[in-house]
């Protein structure tokens, strides 16, 4: 059996590497139209900034190591330019520009994806970089050596932008980030976004949110981000991270199917339709689990994960079906440490889903050891079975262990009550005897169940406090942090039961503390003494005053 190969970086290298663990005598062939196979993207950002310092470790294999220990014939500065299906035959490219033609059995796609590179005036200006593969970081990094960057500005404020913000930042540069969203990190809701707003202006980082560049112009050594609303931000570096595109190329001229959002269509063997010929990583669409709609998704650990599935039916025949993947990320921001799995409310919104969400605050481990720290969880689920459909996490310790024991449930089709079932391994050091995923999961049931009625940041931001009663039940010291809406009315919620007369009963209440907690003791006493219509703040003061804090766009 002769296996072709094209492209040798995450789902390539990893389909390569599993077909001949199952096949000591396949031939395999893999096309890397670049100099480099095997090597890890997602360290990228932290050699530019000197976390890693040796530019060698970031490359798992050299050529000619994974050549010889999976006695596979590795081609790098190959590029696949042609594919006939019919002969089963591919055209390549060598670097000196000669052509050549090789036959298969079974043909691999795993092209990846390329940078949006949008054609804007000056955008081929020099200092201005996009960053996807080791040449960029090196052309990156030898600018840095040989300019003074003292200003730069990220285009884009996804995980790469995010990632560059604080590295070009360690490189000794002052950041600036545009971004045409009302935050960052699309993938996250704003609720969960805004925490990360306020740590980045922390940092000296200055944010242009709902902003979108018009031109790139050059003056007086500088180069000038020109936005559309007349702002002008001058800079001696730019970096482009508005995002990415599968590269389907060399698949149209195949005359594969395309999808519906852009990807290569493949079906649940991930065969496209083309007969053996298969497509895995970045390139390919699939349907989400969850709303069983096609969806492009830009993550390494699925592309590594259809590598090993896809060889075996490479080998075996189509044996093993491909079960999608929700949308697991992870990025470290400066301190911080922001997660996402699964559906965004906002995601639901756009789809028609019905649902409800639920914030809680908890301690990354036990308060009475020392440091640690609170992490906020914002869960989405069915409103009326409890279905998971998402979780997003932001704090400082610990919330990457939370996310994936959560986005494993969510897999498997788990509710929030499953979440209150996880037995997770406690000593203060790491947990506390209520885990905070536990704490998200008892929280959700109680808004399913119909226990906890809430009211979100949002709804409490448009209230009028005239046709509702604002309860604050923090204590008098707590008010001196501010208040949310003008004439909210703070009773502490040890006072309430001697106070009750002190609230009408003819209109709506809207309770509210620091996370959320005594907030849900005060309904249940409110809700058990004759008040019919009292909805609890979810996540409380927290996140509602992270969310509304203004972002200002310069220091």
């Amino acid at each position: 059996m002769k296996h072709l190969i094209i492209g040798g970086v995450a789902g390539g290298a990893t389909a390569v590497a599993r077909i001949r663990r199952i096949d000591e005598f396949a031939e395999i062939i893999i096309f890397e139209k670049g100099k480099y196979i095997s090597y890890a993207n997602c360290g990228l950002p932290y050699y530019i900034g000197g976390v890693i310092e040796n530019r060698e470790r970031l490359f798992l294999q050299t050529p000619a190591s994974f050549g010889k220990r999976f006695n596979v014939d590795v081609r790098v500065e190959n590029t696949v330019i042609g594919i006939d299906t019919a002969t089963k035959t591919v055209i390549v490219r060598r670097a000196n520009g000669s052509e050549y033609a090789e036959t298969y059995d079974k043909l691999l796609l795993s092209p990846g994806a390329l940078p949006v590179k949008p054609p804007l005036e000056g955008i081929n200006l020099e200092g201005i970089f996009t960053l996807r593969d080791v040449p960029d970081t090196d052309r990156i990094k030898n600018y840095l050596h040989t300019h003074n960057v003292q200003k730069a500005v990220i285009i884009g404020a996804g995980f790469i932008g995010l990632e560059m913000a604080e590295n070009l930042y360690h490189a000794g540069a002052e950041v600036s980030i545009v971004e045409m969203a009302n935050q960052v990190m699309a993938p996250v809701d704003f609720s969960i976004a805004a925490y990360v707003h306020q740590h980045l202006l922390q940092k000296g980082v200055n944010l242009y949110l709902e902003q979108t560049v018009e031109r790139f112009e050059q003056k007086d050594g500088k180069i000038n981000v020109c936005l559309k609303s007349g702002k002008t931000i001058p800079a001696d570096m730019v970096l482009l991270s508005i995002g990415v595109r599968p590269e389907t190329s060399l698949a149209k001229l195949a005359d594969l199917k395309i999808g519906e959002t852009g990807g290569i269509w493949v079906n649940e063997y991930l065969e496209t339709s083309a007969k053996d010929v298969y497509a895995v990583g970045d390139a390919i669409e699939f349907p989400h689990p969850i709303t069983g709609k096609p969806w492009l998704n830009y993550l390494a650990n699925p592309a590594n994960r259809q590598g090993r599935l896809v060889a075996d039916n490479m080998v075996k025949g189509n044996t093993e079906k491909y079960e999608g993947a929700i949308g697991t990320a992870i990025a470290k921001v400066f301190d911080l440490t922001v997660a996402t799995t699964g559906l965004a409310a906002k995601r639901l919104k756009q789809m028609n889903i019905p649902y409800q969400s639920s914030n809680t605050h908890s301690g990354s481990h036990a308060g009475y050891y020392p440091r640690s720290k609170q992490m906020s969880i914002k869960l989405t689920f069915d409103p009326e079975t409890g279905k998971l459909y998402g979780a997003q996490g932001v704090g400082y310790d610990g919330v990457d262990k939370r996310i994936d024991q959560i986005a494993l449930l969510i897999k498997s089709g788990g509710s929030v009550f499953d979440l209150t079932k996880v037995e997770h391994s406690y000593a203060p050091p790491f947990s506390s005897a209520k885990d905070p995923i536990a704490i998200a999961g008892y929280v959700a049931s109680n808004v399913v169940t119909g226990q906890m009625p809430v009211v979100h940041w949002r709804e409490m931001h448009a209230a009028n406090p005239d046709e509702i009663t604002i309860l604050d039940v923090r204590t008098p010291e707590e008010t001196e942090d501010g208040e949310i809406i003008k004439g909210s009315r703070n009773i502490p919620l040890d006072e309430l039961r001697e106070r009750l007369d002190e609230i009408p009963k003819d209109k709506p209440v809207y309770v509210y503390c620091a996370v959320g907690l005594r907030g849900y003791l005060a309904l249940q006493i409110l809700k058990q003494r004759g008040f019919a219509d009292v909805k609890n703040l979810s996540g409380g003061y927290k996140t509602y005053c992270a969310a509304t804090a203004p972002v200002p766009s310069e220091k």
